[in-house]
């Protein structure tokens, strides 16, 4: 059992000492080409990013919006896998020690590949999460000590009509933050409403004493910016797999693209 300060949970604690709010960017990873991802990832954190989340491409993402549904359906063009995902994981952690990863995707890979297995890869790649959306905290106990062997944070999602109780018992699952998601929907859906995730976050903060993540519908510095007053940190998806979109013709375009929004998003954050 591997017993130290996660990547993750330091780099928490660092902006909270500074009294700032993390960003955290979502793009998928081999979107549009993979050879794109890592020059992706260096780009997003000298544009501001604290910690990435990098999706693992899936074949059938019931959680996503069209948006990234796309993003999966480019990447899996090029046969994108887990381990390759991994392997991108590895050559960015060639020039980064520091900012923190985790992967997002779907059980079925991790499953296929086995849960020890999988963590152990992942843990020497240098992962720092793993947030999986399909599997309940209830049948999570063995991918949770496996992941836990490993000093791999466990992210679990908590919707607006989780139960109490069940944010607690998803708490006990979980390790380096809680992600809640401000609506209900897939990723890129609708209406943001602050005050409402103000209040919810408000509450779950009584449930646990790990830090609470915001994400979906969080669209320019302005929504960003009013979703920190309530967050640790802000969780930023389809806007940026849609700046990708709009520049598939270029790679040196699209990181551009993605850089600007996240250095709004920076200073609407830090101000």
């Amino acid at each position: 059992m591997i017993d130290h300060v996660s990547r993750i949970q330091a780099r928490f604690e660092l902006r909270a000492k500074e009294g700032r709010k993390l960003l955290i960017p979502y793009f998928t990873a081999g979107d549009p080409k993979p050879e794109n991802a890592v020059p992706m990832m260096h780009a997003m954190v000298e544009a501001g990013a604290d910690l990435i989340e990098l999706g693992v491409p899936f074949s059938d993402p019931m959680a996503e919006g069209p948006v990234i549904q796309r993003a999966m359906e480019r990447a899996l063009e090029y046969n994108v896998s887990l381990r390759d995902v991994m392997a991108m994981v590895a050559k960015f952690r060639q020039k980064d020690s520091e900012t923190p990863v985790i992967l997002m995707g779907y059980l079925n890979p991790v499953e296929v590949m086995g849960y020890t297995e999988f963590a152990q890869a992942a843990s020497k790649a240098g992962v720092d999460g793993l947030l999986t959306v399909d599997i309940p905290p209830e049948e999570a106990t063995d991918y949770v000590a496996a992941l836990k062997a490993e000093g791999i944070d466990r992210i679990f999602l908590i919707a607006p009509t989780t139960s109490e109780d069940r944010i607690k018992a998803i708490n006990d699952a979980s390790g380096g933050f809680l992600y809640y998601v401000s609506l209900k929907g897939v990723t890129g859906a609708g209406h943001l409403d602050v005050k409402a995730v103000q209040d919810r976050v408000s509450t779950i903060r009584t449930l646990t004493e790990l830090p609470v993540g915001v994400g979906f519908g969080i669209k320019d510095a302005e929504s960003a910016a009013s979703i920190a007053s309530a967050a640790d940190a802000v969780i930023v998806g389809s806007v940026i797999v849609k700046r990708i979109e709009e520049n598939l013709d270029s790679a040196d375009n699209a990181i551009k693209a993605v850089s600007e929004l996240l250095s709004d998003m920076r200073q609407a954050l830090d101000a």
